[in-house]
């Protein structure tokens, strides 16, 4: 005659394989959305590529027309036009 329970293994010893391997499983889930979430937050405060900076190469506008006026390019009128066109937004019309 066969013993199906001859190896210790009943009803309680699959109940508990299941729930063990249920708690396994859904702790490593937990864990990997915590990783992730921690990488997430990680990531937005210190961001992998800094921030550019602005060229260095650009003047300011003002001092562009002032280079222009002492290249030549530009007479002491158009100078003085253009410099309150600048910094008032509106000029006198010159048509």
């Amino acid at each position: 005659m066969m013993d199906w329970n001859g190896d210790g293994m009943n009803g309680w010893g699959f109940g508990l394989m299941t729930v063990g391997m249920l708690l396994f499983w859904g702790l490593l889930v937990f864990g990997a959305v915590v990783v992730a979430r921690r990488l997430g937050h990680m990531s937005r405060r210190h961001p992998a590529a800094p921030p550019t900076a602005p060229p260095t190469d650009r003047f300011p506008p003002e001092q562009l027309l002032a280079e222009r006026l002492a290249r030549g390019e530009i007479d002491a009128d158009e100078y003085r036009h253009r410099l309150e066109v600048l910094r008032t937004g509106t000029g006198k019309s010159s048509n």
